[in-house]
């Protein structure tokens, strides 16, 4: 505890306080009064902000914007539906818990299962083999959703099937790539962003010279930071000093755990089954090239192609806007919903159920 104790230091969180007040005065005169919106991307990032305070000890000045890091919210409700499709037709549906509440068009797999189908909750995606190996006689599909961060615990289910010859488990695939999806937040003009707090788990996987092209394209800082209160404030610190000096860089200061060029196991894994595919995000809607489909020769893993389905764009709920606070155009408070008809006891959309959904952390750390 003694080395997560100095990530909590409150001495040395008044102090980098102090710094950045005062490098955000001179940012402020420097950008002629305009403040600076910073998107943290990580999920993670955004509950870790809202536990400690973070926001309310920044200046009017420095804005804080969570983007679309939670999985689970990014995931089209479409998706929502396949899966309880597939239920239906009788096949055993495996998932990580966060899944089970999102809202589809008629209902969610929580619904799914009170009306007596198979859901089933795992912990690890090789569960899912598991119950492949106890019901030999019945498909089971894997619910595979999210980032670099989790694609590679979740292909290794192609990978082990393969060596230990299970033949009736396939992958529902909704998988993400970060990159692609900062180019397309830069490119709506109607988001202001100056600067990435990139996510630290991703960048374990992709390494911190994935970030070069955002700096180099739209000539921003890209500091990656770890999830402690002084991991945070040290990287708005980094931040504001890139602005100030107008140097901008990539700033690994999670180097204690991201390398430069990141996981090679893992990116193997992913280049063996994997191939870049055209994505359907909420709320940014499609992306090229902005997830990932399992190639041709394991075509039999697919869930998609295996049962003939097509994933088509689902049904945003009445009111719900949890696509524009996805993006960082509306905070979760702004939006008509939140707190009354939406809760996390009963929400209508993603960014409530997840428990690294900007809603689900503006609700309760206020």
């Amino acid at each position: 505890m003694k080395y997560i104790d100095g990530f909590r230091n409150p001495e040395a969180a008044a102090v980098l306080r102090r710094q950045i007040h005062a490098l955000a005065g001179e940012v402020h005169l420097q950008r002629s009064g305009r403040a600076l919106h910073i998107m943290e991307v990580c999920g993670t990032h955004t509950m870790a902000i809202g536990r400690y305070g973070i926001r309310t000890i920044l200046p009017d000045t420095v804005s804080l914007l969570s983007g679309p890091g939670c999985p689970v919210c990014v995931t089209d409700s479409g998706y929502i539906d396949a899966a309880i499709a597939l239920a239906e037709r009788g096949l055993i549906i495996c998932t990580f818990g966060d899944m089970v509440h999102v809202p589809g068009r008629r209902s969610t797999l929580a619904g799914c299962r009170s009306a007596g189908y198979d859901i089933r909750t795992c912990y690890s995606p090789l569960e899912a083999l598991d119950i492949a190996k106890q019901h030999p006689e019945r498909e089971v599909v894997f619910l595979g959703i999210g980032f670099e961060t989790t694609i590679g615990p979740v292909i290794s289910i192609v990978d082990q099937a393969l060596k230990k010859q299970i033949s009736n488990v396939s992958i529902l695939t909704a998988f993400k790539r970060v990159i692609p999806a900062l180019h397309a937040l830069m490119g709506d003009p109607e988001i202001q962003i100056d600067a990435f707090l990139c996510p630290a788990h991703v960048s374990v996987v992709i390494g911190a010279a994935a970030y070069q092209g955002i700096v180099d394209t739209y000539h921003i800082p890209c500091v990656i930071a770890g999830f402690e209160p002084l991991d945070i404030l040290y990287g708005i610190d980094g931040i504001l000093r890139q602005w100030a000096d107008r140097a901008f860089c990539v700033d690994n200061q999670y180097n204690r755990v991201v390398t430069d060029t990141g996981n090679p196991f893992i990116q193997a894994l992913m280049q063996t089954y994997l191939q870049p595919a055209d994505a359907s995000w909420r709320g940014l809607g499609a992306i090229s090239a902005s997830g990932w489909d399992l190639k041709e020769e394991y075509a039999r893993f697919d869930a998609c192609r295996k049962f003939d389905l097509t994933l088509t764009a689902g049904q945003v709920p009445n009111g719900c806007r949890c696509g524009d606070v996805i993006k960082g155009k509306l905070a979760p408070r702004e939006c008509l919903l939140f707190g009354t008809v939406c809760t996390p006891s009963n929400p209508v959309g993603p960014c409530m159920v997840s428990t690294e959904g900007s809603c689900a952390a503006a609700y309760r750390y206020g």
